[in-house]
């Protein structure tokens, strides 16, 4: 077996990874173009329902002005009443919500993995560039 230039192994190598990278994209699309279909229709079905859920909650929500209507509460404060609670519920509601997302971290882990497989990288890299003779690397680069 006859020795190949640098350059012709970093051609190789280099080849070799567009093609893993190309096959894994196919892959990728061939998985996920069923699925993001079928996550369509689900979540067009799942709109409908938050509607028809939201339009129901606001029958409901003059079904209680009316039932306090009954009770003898004129109309306008049987408004207020359902209104003002619909208020508290909301403000309850948003500063559990907005102390939960500040609570929110960035994934630590997943950074610092990230950050410790680049410089594995980098230094494989360096290692490897090390290990061939210079001239070898000259005439590579000059190709």
């Amino acid at each position: 077996m006859a020795e190949q230039a640098v350059g012709d192994i970093i051609k190789a190598i280099t080849g070799d990874v567009k093609e893993l990278v190309r096959d894994e994209v196919q892959l990728a699309k061939a998985e996920l173009v069923p699925a993001a279909k079928a996550g369509g229709i689900g979540a067009g079905l799942l709109a409908g329902a938050a509607f028809f859920g939201v339009s129901a909650v606001f029958i409901l929500y003059f079904c209680v002005v009316y039932v306090l209507v009954r009770l003898g509460l004129p109309e306008w404060a049987s408004f207020l009443i359902v209104g003002a609670a619909l208020l508290v519920l909301a403000g309850i509601l948003g500063a559990i919500g907005y102390s939960m997302i500040k609570k929110v971290k960035a994934p630590q882990r997943a950074i610092k993995q990230a950050k410790e497989t680049v410089d594995a990288v980098k230094a494989s890299a360096q290692q490897t560039l090390a290990g061939i003779k210079g001239s070898d690397v000259k005439k590579a680069l000059d190709r």
